[in-house]
């Protein structure tokens, strides 16, 4: 059972998701929006100037977002009936999202050189369930327990390696993040301090574990296919923008 934060703050997880997703929506805008417009308006422009200026402040809001996603996917495991069911969405949504990442990102409908945020959550979903099967099996003998341990640990490392091989969005280090926080699971606190001190390379990234600290527990209100969908679509939408639209406003 979790340990909470006394705090009349209390957090659900539906507005834990609706703050990943407002967050990750104002990173997005920057990266797909706001940062190329910093380099084809003219310099001195107002338009120009105010980009320039907002830029930064909207990728640094955006860094609170993964962690708490990677929280999100620790607490949908532990809790989810069909975790079959739960990893097929996630594989499913991946493959989704890839052309609209892409196309939102950069100049070219597909790109091998980084892949979307999904499938990283899914390798770090797969991870949890290749070792809690071991973490939880019964052996005979005290070697058989160091062989549990020592089969979590090259889990662990598979996935690893698979974030970094495959280029996704936070690689290595976010399954790494999604790792620390399943392990310490049951203890929010130390969810909280060792998650941000795991995602401290981001320099705003630790900042997420606060709305983390006063979540009570609770799930909220459910828009489950909204949160899986709103990804791609907005993704979408912003690279609708950025090569379609804005193009011809500055012809």
């Amino acid at each position: 059972m979790h340990n909470k934060a006394t705090s009349p703050v209390s957090i659900t997880g539906s507005t834990l998701k609706l703050i990943a997703v407002i967050t990750m929506l104002i990173d997005h805008m920057g990266a797909a929006l706001v940062g190329p417009l910093r380099h084809k308006l003219p310099d001195g422009s107002a338009l120009g100037d105010f980009c320039i200026m907002i830029y930064p402040h909207m990728r640094n809001i955006g860094r609170l977002a993964f962690p708490i996603f990677c929280f999100l996917l620790v607490e949908g495991f532990l809790h989810t009936r069909n975790v079959r069911k739960y990893a097929s969405r996630m594989f499913v949504f991946a493959l989704i999202s890839e052309l609209p990442f892409d196309y939102a990102f950069s100049n070219q409908l597909l790109r091998n050189a980084h892949q979307n945020v999904y499938f990283t959550l899914l390798i770090g979903l797969l991870v949890m369930i290749g070792m809690s099967y071991f973490e939880f099996r019964t052996p005979r003998t005290k070697v058989g327990n160091y062989l549990n341990l020592l089969t979590q640990i090259f889990i662990a490392a598979v996935g690893l390696w698979m974030a970094d091989f495959l280029h996704t969005d936070y690689n290595y280090k976010g399954v790494f993040l999604i790792i620390v926080l399943y392990s310490l699971r049951l203890d929010r606190r130390l969810q909280a301090i060792f998650g941000a001190i795991t995602i401290s390379w981001e320099m705003y990234a630790p900042f997420a574990f606060i709305p983390v600290w006063f979540y009570n527990g609770q799930r909220g209100r459910q828009m489950k296919y909204f949160f899986y969908w709103f990804y791609p679509v907005h993704l979408l939408i912003l690279g609708f923008l950025r090569h379609v639209v804005i193009p011809h406003f500055l012809i």
